[in-house]
């Protein structure tokens, strides 16, 4: 699991939400995303599916500007992919709540839930490496992380 593939798989979803949310901008309840719903046609409703697409818009982008350099990106990875992982977790309790919704948001939730602490993991030990300076190894780096101070240069 490479620094390659974490872009690979970052871009991707980046890509996903950005094409999911423009449609959630511009199409508001009529989007194809909710077509098995039947959706009402209510105000309230449409203005915040938009919204939250002009949410979805910014994260989208910000996460494919991060993407080159992802291993520098370490807090603004996490902060974006944790409220995606609190969004995912208010889909979760709709589910439990109200029931469930078409499938493509039953599949957006469990992206969202379950493989979002994955990337964390997998951006924060593509960091430590890329972030080496080449003498130590991912072992070292993590016993640094838990008090043990590095060699000093002399």
């Amino acid at each position: 699991m490479t620094r390659r593939y974490l872009q690979l798989v970052n871009a991707a979803l980046a890509i996903l939400t950005i094409l999911l949310a423009t449609m959630s901008i511009l199409f508001g309840v009529n989007s194809p995303v909710y077509d098995p719903a039947e959706i009402p046609q209510i105000p309230a409703l449409d203005s915040n599916l938009r919204f939250l697409g002009g949410l979805g818009l910014g994260i989208g982008l910000v996460l494919l500007w991060m993407t080159p350099k992802i291993e520098k990106h370490t807090l603004l990875f996490r902060s974006l992919w944790i409220c995606t992982l609190f969004g995912g977790i208010g889909r979760a309790i709709s589910m439990l709540v109200i029931g469930l919704p078409p499938t493509p948001l039953v599949i957006f939730t469990l992206i969202e839930v379950l493989l979002v602490p994955a990337l964390i993991l997998w951006q924060r030990k593509v960091s430590l490496i890329c972030n080496d300076t080449g003498k130590k190894t991912l072992k070292d780096s993590l016993l640094q992380g838990q008090g043990s101070k590095p060699e000093s240069k002399k």
